[in-house]
């Protein structure tokens, strides 16, 4: 009888203790991280090439420059407004890494080159998607073009499983509303850095790139009204309005999920201290500082040239704070009283000092920039 109950006593305990490692076993955290989803929201010409690299070259980031291009090219003839949804789908489908989603608008999906501006993104110029640069070196984007751009399409999506956090950067967005059912979608964890410059320095660079954004402008203008008798202007007031909306939006939200999940990121905070923003931009999207990447950005950031014209789409090493003043020269005093009144609201939600004359404009002990808003 005592040898039954001894057995009984140790088949309890045994039966105990594995109930217990089987709890312990499923409360402990999981190895495997949760994935972080990061949009950077900006607009043309707002300086976003400087913050997408920042994230692109990191190691352990998934970037993707404008997929919402692909939906404004194959259904041009709607307004900006209406093409909101397919673009905010398409981002639903690229943050889940279903690439699926461009059949509806890349007629041949066979090469990584049918992606657009595909060579910006590291990952996809390293293992798996291509052989041509090491995971943790900084890529080129004309070597990644020339070695990469025949590999299949579908390594794109097998590329994107692999990584943790996924970043895109994308401009075809102006009501940050669209992206509610993103945000509150909780599998996705979708955070937003809103990227804004000075309307002055986009007003400025929108003129030297006017070529190359006649199809977005059009897309824009419809989505303005029909009686537009400048363009410049209307375009310039419809990019303003919205994103300084979007911020209000936020700012004046009583939700603290959606401030927790949104990040105001000025141009020019950037490059008058680019290792302290991308640091805290980092932070934000949970990703680890590197050291390689710093002293990178801050060689990108202190070049010696402003860039020259065949060089504005390129991203090259220049004087990135002469680059973000270069409209205090350029810019005709009429031009920028035009800016001024198409964006003061923009102006004044973001901090930026308004300019009553030329003798301003040239006076460069006067800070256009002021103290960034806080919520």
């Amino acid at each position: 009888m005592a040898r039954m109950s001894t057995a009984i006593t140790v088949l309890v305990a045994a039966q105990t203790f594995l109930l217990l490692l089987h709890f312990r076993r499923n409360n402990l955290p999981s190895n495997k991280e949760e994935k972080t989803h990061i949009l950077i929201l900006s607009s043309w010409r707002s300086g976003s090439s400087i913050v997408g690299h920042m994230f692109s070259q990191h190691p352990d980031v998934f970037f993707l420059n404008e997929p919402g291009w692909h939906v404004w090219v194959s259904m041009f003839q709607n307004d900006a407004d209406m093409l909101q949804m397919p673009v905010r789908d398409v981002l639903r489908s690229v943050f889940r890494c279903e690439f699926s989603v461009f059949d509806a608008y890349i007629k041949v999906t066979s090469k990584l080159s049918n992606l657009f501006l595909w060579a910006t993104s590291r990952a996809l110029c390293s293992l798996p998607a291509c052989d041509a640069f090491p995971r943790n070196e900084i890529t080129n984007e004309t070597i990644c073009k020339r070695l990469c751009a025949k590999y299949p399409f579908g390594r794109i999506e097998e590329t994107c499983k692999l990584y943790n956090h996924l970043v895109v950067k994308e401009f075809r967005l102006f009501d940050i509303k669209a992206l509610y059912s993103l945000l509150t979608d909780y599998s996705l964890n979708l955070k937003i850095i809103h990227l804004v410059r000075d309307p002055r320095a986009i007003g400025k660079s929108r003129e030297r790139a006017e070529w190359y954004l006649a199809r977005d402008n059009n897309i824009v203008l419809r989505s303005t009204g029909p009686d537009v008798n400048d363009s410049f202007y209307s375009i310039m007031s419809k990019i303003c309005q919205n994103h300084a909306q979007m911020y209000k939006t936020v700012a004046f939200s009583s939700s603290t999920f959606l401030k927790n999940r949104y990040m105001l990121v000025r141009y020019e905070d950037v490059v008058r201290q680019p290792v302290k923003e991308m640091r805290r931009m980092y932070e934000f999207a949970n990703l680890k500082p590197n050291t390689n990447l710093e002293q990178w950005i801050y060689k990108i950031t202190h070049g010696v040239t402003t860039g020259k014209n065949k060089e504005q789409f390129e991203f090259t090493p220049r004087d990135a704070v002469k680059v973000s003043q270069a409209w205090r020269h350029i810019l005709a005093f009429k031009k920028l009283k035009v800016i001024q009144d198409a964006c003061g609201d923009a102006m004044a939600t973001f901090g930026y000092r308004f300019i009553h004359s030329i003798e301003q404009q040239r006076d460069h002990s006067m800070d256009f920039v002021l103290p960034k808003p806080q919520f």
